[in-house]
């Protein structure tokens, strides 16, 4: 099993800045990517950025030059630098991971942090 423990959410003004931080334990060994995902009311739940072992990247587009994904291996922390910040990126923000655990893939999350952008 993983264990995913978000911080950093909160309020802020349309054009500020944020930082998510998601902090993983147990079989930490076993994960293979890390990412963010983000869901508004009513909306279903969506990437907003991923990093793999290797720190190969991946961003929606409507945070690309924006937000930046970053992972500490050696405190097992994954971030999220959000910046220029816009009303539409209103959402709980869950951190989310796969791991291998013997012969199959598993997904887990975290229990979610609210961000809100204040116009």
């Amino acid at each position: 099993q993983v264990q995913l423990v978000e911080s950093g959410g909160g309020l802020v003004q349309a054009g500020g800045s944020l930082r998510l931080s998601c902090a993983a334990s147990g079989r930490i060994s076993s994960i293979n990517f890390m990412g963010w995902y983000r869901q508004a009311p009513g909306q279903q739940r969506d990437l907003v950025a991923r990093i793999g072992s290797s720190n190969t990247t991946t961003y929606a587009d409507s945070v690309k030059g924006r937000f930046t994904i970053s992972r500490d291996n050696a405190k097992s922390t994954v971030y999220l630098q959000m910046s220029s910040l816009k009303p539409e990126d209103t959402a709980v923000y869950y951190c989310a991971c796969n791991a291998r655990l013997g012969s199959l893939d598993f997904r887990f999350w975290g229990q979610g942090t609210q961000v809100t952008v204040s116009s």
